[in-house]
């Protein structure tokens, strides 16, 4: 697997997944909270996407694959590691918006 590809993808699905993820934030504070779990939904598929390609380079390496590791692919983790933080942020943004708003 190509380095720069992989975290090219890595940012990228990442990237996007986060960016759902505050967009639903943004839907739950207009009480759309169906919406805003299918904004989440849609996260969740480009984290699985992102992580299928981090666990590819993990496996190449298990298997003896020497990989060099740059500042692109540590930028691309990092990006991976905050989605999956603002993803899971936003779940609970998500229920508590609707919480406050049943009572």
């Amino acid at each position: 697997m190509d380095m720069e590809m992989a975290a090219m993808g890595l940012v990228g699905n990442s990237g996007e997944a986060r960016s759902l993820a505050f967009e639903a934030i943004k839907k739950a504070k207009d009480g759309k909270y169906d919406e805003a779990r299918e904004m989440l939904e849609k996260a969740k598929k480009k984290s699985l996407l992102a992580h299928e390609t981090q666990t590819e380079l993990i496996c190449a390496e298990a298997d003896g694959k020497k990989m060099e590791m740059g500042l692109l692919m540590v930028h691309a983790q990092d990006h991976l590691m905050t989605s999956i933080l603002a993803r899971d942020l936003a779940a609970e943004i998500i229920d508590l918006h609707e919480k406050l708003n049943n009572k």
